[in-house]
């Protein structure tokens, strides 16, 4: 059934993590140009990111909340099917992602699981690679390197724990997939042999500090 309303989404959005060279003086997207882009000042420079939702058929607003002052990014699907409807939230999820990105940072952890060979691991290329030897007592290395804007660390405080970090939620779970994948257990049987390296922890920046 069409309905005549637009369905809108508010999400609050901090003065400083607006960038208005994707909109028009009256807060509607440039057309062609249906981008929201997030900008932050963080770790000694300018950290950000741009999404294009050009695919999906709705308007952004940027707008100023007449009680608060705050602006508010507003989301319109005008004559939206039940498709259309869901897709405001994928798309107000996104912008979120973006902003918690380049505001707070997203750090996933990997933890070294094994039961008798004690895989080595050594960061290489400037924390954008990382090399794993001696899994499942194999001689091979297996090289893996880093997506564009994801740093790789040891964890000083925890044995046999890696810490991946970057701005894009995307990027840095997508490294992790990567590191996972190259330590799969091939020709056994993998109830038994758990031996990997997986995901156990994954947050922002500053809820660790």
């Amino acid at each position: 059934m069409m309905r005549p309303a637009g369905f809108s989404s508010q999400p609050q959005l901090e003065e400083e993590d607006e960038d208005h060279s994707f909109f028009r003086d009256d807060g509607h997207p440039r057309r062609g140009e249906d981008q929201n882009q997030c900008q932050d000042y963080r770790s000694g420079g300018p950290s950000r990111q741009a999404q294009n939702f050009k695919h999906l058929n709705l308007d952004f607003h940027l707008m100023t909340d007449e009680e608060t002052g705050k602006r508010k990014l507003k989301i319109d699907a005008w004559f939206g099917t039940r498709k259309t409807s869901a897709a405001i939230r994928t798309a107000l999820s996104h912008v979120g992602n973006l902003i918690t990105g380049v505001t707070k940072g997203y750090p996933y952890k990997m933890r070294f699981v094994y039961a008798h060979f004690p895989i080595n691991a050594s960061i290489t290329n400037g924390n954008k690679a990382i090399e794993i030897r001696n899994f499942l007592g194999e001689k091979n290395v297996r090289k893996v390197d880093m997506l564009e804007g994801v740093s790789i660390l040891r964890s000083e405080k925890v044995k046999d724990e890696l810490v991946l970090d970057g701005n894009d939620i995307e990027l840095v779970s997508r490294s992790c997939a990567l590191i996972n994948q190259k330590c799969h257990v091939k020709n056994k049987d993998i109830r038994k042999f758990l031996d990997g390296i997986y995901v156990s922890e994954r947050g922002t920046i500053l809820e660790e500090e």
